[in-house]
């Protein structure tokens, strides 16, 4: 299984599968932390081949450098992807969303978000939080 796409972004959706991204971004900026950033998603695009047929575990979870989820509690969250190609295919792909409301970061630093299939580590998308000066008044 590859994954073509793994992006962070403001906005994402599946359009009679195509994969829209808005709003791409790699870094969040606040003025003080902790800090909750209210809505991003997770865009994925996966291709498959005849060897991924089967059923399979697919991990998301956001860590700090640390490798501590940012959520211990929920993640990783983890679902159960069935493969199975239409006879004579030799790829498919899918595109899978996850959204994410109320995300609370503690401190600045380097996070990244990680996607997982059966437990290896299969894609790592890089997101780092920058604490900005506040405007003098």
């Amino acid at each position: 299984m590859d994954i073509q796409v793994a992006v962070l972004c403001d906005y994402a959706a599946d359009y009679q599968g195509k994969l829209c991204v808005q709003g791409a971004f790699d870094t969040l900026f606040a003025r003080q932390f902790p800090v909750v950033h209210p809505m991003c998603s997770l865009a994925l695009r996966l291709c498959m081949t005849p060897e991924d047929a089967g059923d399979h575990k697919l991990g998301i979870s956001i860590v700090d450098e640390d490798g501590v989820a940012l959520d211990p509690e929920r993640m990783p969250i983890v679902g159960d992807l069935s493969v199975a190609l239409p006879e004579g295919a030799a790829f498919f792909t899918r595109n899978l969303i996850m959204n994410f409301q109320g995300l609370k970061f503690d401190k600045t630093g380097n996070y990244s978000v990680d996607v997982t299939l059966d437990g290896e580590l299969v894609s790592r998308t890089p997101l780092r939080l920058v604490q900005v000066q506040q405007d003098a008044q």
